[in-house]
């Protein structure tokens, strides 16, 4: 079965304009997640649904460049629940119409694992392949999902021929290494990344999707299905 590193979908405009929502490019998640603190203080559902919009009307920057779309644009080109989708997919903002809680807090929970992350460094390591003239092109080129199974499979690279060169000495480095702290972080963070902010930590089932997925040779959308009862 293939396998991806994240999702996508088409959403239709009121006008019947066709457009494909995948995750954001980094360039673009900084933007909207500098709106989206506004959410967080936001007064009302009203209020917060009012910010969301104008966190899908960035996303239209990536998704519908040749079109300038205000915030009336949108409320005039997208439903609700077109609006949700978008959100979820470009950002793992994710809203169930038919949940008794608050629009405003469904976004917040859902949308804070982002703030957690420390994006500096990570970019740092993958821009060391070089692929890239600055930092800039590279927040250009990659979303979150990709940028971590960029830096995973570097990472498995990297311990592969440490493992190798280890061995040729005689020493088994797999069972001397343990599983570190820092190693617990890196996972715990790849969970919540390809899960799109719902796993706990790397234990946690929801951890299996995207890249994950594909290294452990099973997971969501690899063999094995998952349905969202809370939906």
């Amino acid at each position: 079965m293939a396998t991806t590193v994240y999702k996508n979908k088409i959403i239709k405009l009121v006008d019947g304009t066709e457009l494909e929502i995948v995750p954001l490019k980094i360039k673009y998640l900084r933007e909207f997640m500098e709106a989206f603190e506004d959410v967080k203080t936001a007064k009302n559902d009203d209020e917060a649904i009012d910010f969301l919009v104008e966190c899908v009307r960035i996303t239209m920057k990536q998704y519908y460049p040749d079109i300038n779309l205000t915030k009336s644009d949108v409320e005039d080109s997208l439903d609700m629940p077109t609006i949700y989708t978008v959100l979820d997919i470009s950002a793992g903002i994710k809203i169930n119409q038919k949940s008794e809680e608050t629009v405003k807090d469904q976004a917040t929970d859902s949308g804070s694992s982002w703030s957690e992350l420390d994006l500096a460094k990570i970019e740092s390591e993958v821009f060391l392949l070089g692929i890239w003239k600055d930092y800039r092109e590279l927040e250009e080129s990659l979303s979150m999902p990709e940028l971590i199974a960029t830096l995973s499979s570097r990472r498995e690279l990297e311990y592969q021929e440490k493992k190798f060169l280890a061995a040729i000495q005689g020493v088994d480095l797999d069972a001397q290494s343990g599983e570190s702290k820092g190693q617990k972080e890196w996972d715990d963070m790849k969970a919540r990344v390809f899960s799109q902010g719902k796993a706990k930590d790397g234990n946690d089932i929801l951890a299996l999707q995207g890249q994950n997925a594909r290294s452990a040779g099973f997971g969501i959308g690899y063999g094995l299905d998952y349905e969202d009862l809370t939906k």
